[in-house]
């Protein structure tokens, strides 16, 4: 049987690329048929065509308005299934500007017409392969109106086209505000509402649901447009409540309570709104259990870990909803590393608050041999979704000493964070750590032995506020209640130099734990003195713009800084415990600055500093210690007694008087 021309090859048919290229129309037109039917399926044809430098023309001949409506059509679709081809093709076809040639040719095309309609499908083909060129759609409200006028008015095939071209344009608030101001709240309710002409579900809704899902994200502004949106007597929430039934197609009810998820995350419903509580909840969690596909359930379980995620109303009833434990506990032995991480991060948001729902997930089906298994898998998502969930779990104090010791968790996690893991990782892994070294832990002594204080060490030297805070932190819970070998372990490593560098960071937080570490490394007597002995050269010297400042300085100037009042007490409860020292008080008498300060302290409106003043005083004049009436007669000779005669009149500090009955 002869074979037919239209399904020759390209390469063999030489005379119709010739043909393309004809100034007689008809000619022209009918090669551009034979053209399109070739390239239509096979992507080694598409290949041929876009090599042969043909793009060029075919974007020429859509933009002429001369021509025969038919050629420019013709040559549309082509590029509509050119676009279809492989990544290398359509990378090929936005290289040569076929995306801004398609947006320029929509800004000036009757909405309505067939070119219209090619002109969206080519679009969206182009749009679906990523990188989406976001930037040749610009956000121009003469053209956004132009297509939420199509997305809500227009044939099934160019509103599917518009509204998916949308959703994936709209990444950011400045795309969201557009598209809001455009109208397109009112295109997504009327793709949302039912019809009796209507499309089947999927093919209406998922589209829509895709756009106001992307709309809404943690923008406040479009959520509330959304929540008062209307489509004949129902709102976007009450269309969507009806999309969540048990009757609606599985993507369709997992899209509409995504939706409902985002509203409310943006803060345009609440945490106890019905459309919260008995729609987007009990969808997810149904949404979650064994008998559904296993795209659904990783969607769901990740959706759900948002929904919950900062309100402990939501995870306590999630965590009694439709067996959810159970659900999340199958999904993490899925195959697929989306289903393990959406599992982990719904886990982690259910623990975040509640001691026993941090209960009932360890206690749920072996959970902490997953999170074990989820810190050394080889996606990294899995793994910083595992560690998100053991970061959840590490508040529990009675799980610290048990559960977590008995799997040594500690250990694939130190191997994360010493393997050059990526910020966010090194974030929440360190967060985790901050727990696993408190006192209490049995973590502790094995994590020193692996490297934690040095790799705690190196952290408080990173650009990043929340890494400097976690190294800070977790060195501070380090040295509570620690051998004195371990506080000249942190001392030896963080240095002096870096330890007063901290007391100048620009995160408040940050002076606040570097205070609180100090104020552990000196406490208990004949820690304090030992230090101070070994470290004076060290520890009283710090590096300023002076060049001469010592420690008490530092304290001085945060006493003197706008400061909270909670890091003023830090910095009073270190000269409280250096105070405490047999040797090292003298530094303290030896200081005139500070013991002014101590007196301006004490007559302080804030009882909390007050409070500290006075434990300082207490320290530096302890009856029956060595040299304490000398010590006594230097404070009342700056007018600490006097202060303290003032501090017992005040009606208001009664609850002080039993601090100075060895004053």
């Amino acid at each position: 049987m002869q074979q037919l021309t239209i399904f020759m090859d390209i390469e063999s048919s030489r005379s119709y690329i010739d043909e393309i290229y004809s100034s007689n129309p008809e000619k022209l037109l009918e090669a551009l048929v034979t053209l399109k039917n070739s390239v239509i399926g096979s992507n080694r044809q598409k290949s041929s065509v876009i090599q042969q430098g043909i793009v060029p023309r075919l974007l020429q001949l859509m933009t002429d308005d001369g021509l025969d409506p038919n050629i420019r059509l013709e040559a549309t679709i082509t590029i509509g299934s050119l676009a279809k081809g492989t990544p290398e093709n359509v990378a090929s076809l936005v290289e040569q500007g076929t995306t801004i040639v398609l947006v320029e040719l929509l800004k000036v095309v009757p909405t309505g017409t067939k070119l219209a309609e090619a002109c969206l499908c080519a679009l969206r083909s182009i749009f679906q392969h990523p990188p989406a060129p976001i930037g040749a759609l610009p956000a121009d409200m003469r053209l956004l109106g132009r297509l939420t006028v199509i997305a809500r008015e227009g044939s099934l095939t160019a509103r599917a086209c518009v509204v998916r071209i949308l959703s994936i344009w709209c990444g950011g608030p400045l795309e969201q505000e557009a598209l809001c101001a455009a109208g397109a709240c009112a295109a997504v309710a009327a793709l949302l509402a039912a019809r009796p002409d209507a499309a089947p579900p999927l093919a209406r809704a998922l589209p829509a649901l895709d756009l106001l899902a992307a709309m809404c994200f943690e923008n406040a502004s479009v959520s509330q447009v959304a929540l008062t949106t209307r489509h004949g007597d129902k709102t976007i929430p009450e269309l969507l409540m009806a999309l969540v039934s048990r009757d609606k197609p599985l993507p369709v009810a997992m899209g509409a309570a995504r939706c409902l998820t985002f509203i409310h995350r943006a803060g345009a419903l609440s945490a106890d709104d019905n459309r919260v509580v008995f729609g987007a909840l009990p969808c997810l969690a149904r949404l979650c259990t064994k008998d559904m596909p296993e795209d659904i359930r990783a969607t769901a379980a990740e959706t759900l870990a948002y929904l919950a995620e900062v309100d402990t109303s939501l995870q306590r009833l999630a965590a009694i909803s439709n067996h959810l434990m159970s659900s999340l506990a199958d999904i993490v032995t899925c195959s697929s590393s989306a289903a393990k991480q959406g599992a982990f991060k719904c886990f982690a948001s259910l623990g975040a608050n509640d001691e026993d729902i941090r209960k009932k997930i360890i206690e749920t089906h072996s959970i902490m041999v997953h999170v074990v298994n989820g810190m050394n898998n080889q996606e990294a998502s899995v793994r910083l979704a595992a560690v998100r969930c053991l970061h959840s779990l590490s508040r529990s104090v009675q799980q610290l000493r048990t559960t977590f010791q008995d799997h040594e968790v500690w250990r694939p996690l130190m191997f994360l964070l010493n393997d050059s893991p990526g910020t966010e990782l090194l974030t929440v892994g360190s967060s985790t750590l901050c727990n696993l070294l408190l006192e209490f832990s049995p973590a502790k002594e094995p994590m020193l032995d692996q490297g934690a204080v040095e790799m705690l060490c190196g952290l408080t030297r990173r650009p990043e506020a929340a890494l400097r805070l976690n190294g800070i932190w977790a060195l501070m819970n380090m040295a509570f209640q620690a051998e004195q070998k371990v506080k000249q372990r942190i001392l030896c490593c963080l240095g002096t130099e870096q330890m007063f560098r901290l007391l100048g960071d620009g995160d408040t937080r940050v002076i606040m734990k570097t205070l609180g570490l100090l104020r552990n490394l000196l406490s208990t007597r004949h820690h304090i003195d030992a230090i101070m002995a070994e470290y004076s050269s060290q520890v009283m010297q710090v590096i300023g713009p002076n060049n001469s400042l010592n420690v008490l300085r530092a304290v001085i100037v945060v006493l003197e800084g706008s400061y909270p009042a909670e890091v003023k007490e830090q910095a009073l409860c270190i000269l409280g415990n250096i105070g405490d020292g047999e040797k090292a008080k003298d530094l303290i008498m030896d200081n005139e600055d500070v013991l002014r300060k101590l007196v301006d302290y004490l007559a302080h409106p804030e009882s909390k500093l007050q409070e500290a003043a006075l434990f300082v005083a207490g320290n530096l004049v302890w009856r029956g210690e060595a040299g304490a009436a000398a010590r006594q007669q230097r404070l009342a000779d700056l007018g600490v007694l006097r202060a303290l005669k003032l501090l017992r009149a005040r009606h208001d500090a009664h609850h002080l008087h039993d601090k100075y009955d060895n004053i």
